[in-house]
């Protein structure tokens, strides 16, 4: 089921989560989009987790009260982590989808048990992003190795559209990842741990090799929005159904210029967008 009428508000600190919108347009083309880049405070992934978690809820608060959006998607790993619980809890019973390190699809495609994350620092970090690596790996037993290693600088790097620095630091991290993990199998799985990343996959395919498989949150994201929202639909009253305006409304706090440029760029999304004080 497809559902309608729905509005579906986005966050992220800049355009990485244009990569789970869209996941999400292709999933839900006939749904309306709210995507905001919270430029003016970003990186998220090198913030303290009570700056990311103030920006959450008001975020969160300025997309309900002005747009009208009654789901959110965290678009955003390091928000995810830090302030998905939070969130849940101010606004219990409201649909809050987030986004997280694919490791449980990573686990069931490695054949070598060796299973690399790249992510923010604020991801790697958080006790959500331990608690789900430390259970898949007890789940697995000696099976199953996760290392993570956290990329400074690389979502801003991506953000910038900067390709050199992108390679570079695709390469180094790539390396501190391997050196560290001597004592495994080789590596044939990596996760994608920042929605950023995506935009740099054909760099990371390159140099990771062609015997490791990528892997990202996009897809699974946009197919639990659909799940959640299909069941909303089927309890409520069907004027609030009525035709939904589908497309997407563009908003950042910091450049809206770059975002639509990116948007345009990555999504062939054709959208201008707003600047957003918030």
């Amino acid at each position: 089921m497809n559902p309608r009428g729905h509005t579906v508000g986005l966050f992220d600190s800049g355009v990485g989560g244009l990569s789970v919108l869209k996941a999400l347009l292709a999933d839900m083309p006939t749904s309306r989009f709210v995507y905001l880049a919270d430029g003016a405070h970003a990186p998220y992934g090198e913030r303290s987790p009570q700056h990311i978690a103030e920006r959450a809820h008001r975020i969160t608060d300025r997309l309900r009260e002005d747009f009208g959006i009654e789901a959110l998607v965290v678009a955003c790993n390091t928000a995810t982590a830090l302030a998905i619980e939070g969130l849940r809890a101010q606004h219990l019973g409201w649909p809050i989808i987030g986004v997280e390190p694919a490791l449980k699809p990573a686990a069931a495609l490695t054949r070598s048990g060796h299973v690399g994350v790249l992510a923010t620092r604020g991801t790697v970090e958080s006790e959500r992003f331990a608690r789900l690596r430390d259970r898949l790996q007890n789940e697995a037993s000696e099976r199953l190795h996760i290392r993570s290693q956290a990329c400074d600088g690389l979502a801003d790097a991506i953000e910038r559209d900067d390709p050199p620095a992108i390679r570079q630091l695709v390469r180094h991290y790539l390396g501190a990842l391997e050196s560290a993990s001597t004592d495994l199998p080789p590596m044939d799985t990596l996760v994608l741990g920042c929605t950023h990343y995506p935009f740099a996959s054909e760099v990371l395919q390159e140099l990771s090799g062609p015997g490791v498989t990528l892997v990202e949150t996009g897809a699974p994201v946009a197919r639990r929005t659909r799940t959640v929202l299909a069941g909303m639909s089927d309890t409520e009253d069907a004027a609030a159904m009525a035709s939904p305006n589908p497309g997407v409304t563009l908003l950042s706090t910091g450049n809206p210029y770059g975002l639509a440029e990116a948007a345009e760029h990555w999504l062939g999304l054709k959208a201008k967008a707003q600047r957003l004080d918030c």
